[in-house]
């Protein structure tokens, strides 16, 4: 009676299955790979988007209602937080309320698209305010007779791009420019009237 040996095939079968595992590791391997790229790619594009405002300033438009360019403002950073340098140039005279708004949409004619102040504290509108103030409330803004001003803002504890208080996040910041002075006190724009100007704040894309 002739025996046939059944451990070749025992071999083959373990091979198959360790090579079968071995795919299967294998792609699991290659699709969390993947994933951690993908990851990688987003955070990095993230910081690429931040950082396109960082370093050397960036200069920004102010538009009036009707698309008028009214100045621009000059975004740049150092060890206390933002300074913005603003330009104005056809603005009405007068002293003009003046914040950083929520929102890198400046829709006229009346840049509702803004949303509210800026105001990652939760806090109320106005320095005088014992609740206040909003990171997004400035100091006001006067106009000479000819349209024209030039000042420069701190923004203290701001940043370009890092941290709660980063400037160039998603969807940008808005620098509006309001039709009366604001009073420092009145939540939650300080009784500072209509929107007349507006610099979207936005990393470039």
């Amino acid at each position: 009676m002739t025996r046939i040996s059944t451990l070749p095939s025992m071999f083959i079968v373990l091979g198959a299955v360790a090579l079968g595992a071995c795919a299967k590791n294998d792609a699991a391997d290659n699709a969390a790979m993947t994933n951690d790229m993908a990851v990688d790619n987003a955070m990095a594009g993230n910081a690429m988007a931040g950082n396109a405002m960082a370093g050397v300033p960036q200069s920004f438009n102010f538009t009036g209602g009707d698309g008028a360019l009214l100045g621009n403002v000059m975004v740049s950073e150092d060890s206390s937080g933002l300074v913005l340098n603003l330009t104005a140039t056809a603005m009405p005279a007068g002293v003009h309320g003046m914040h950083l708004h929520e929102k890198g949409l400046c829709d006229g004619p009346k840049f509702e698209s803004a949303g509210a102040h800026w105001n990652p504290g939760m806090k109320q509108h106005g320095r005088d305010n014992p609740a206040g103030a909003h990171l997004g409330d400035l100091a006001n803004l006067t106009v000479a007779a000819d349209g024209t001003a030039k000042v420069s803002i701190p923004v203290a504890g701001a940043m370009v791009a890092s941290g709660p208080m980063m400037l160039a996040d998603a969807d940008g910041t808005a620098l509006v420019v309001h039709a009366k002075p604001d009073d420092y006190k009145t939540d939650p724009s300080g009784d500072s009237g209509d929107r007349i100007a507006c610099a979207v704040l936005a990393a470039a894309k």
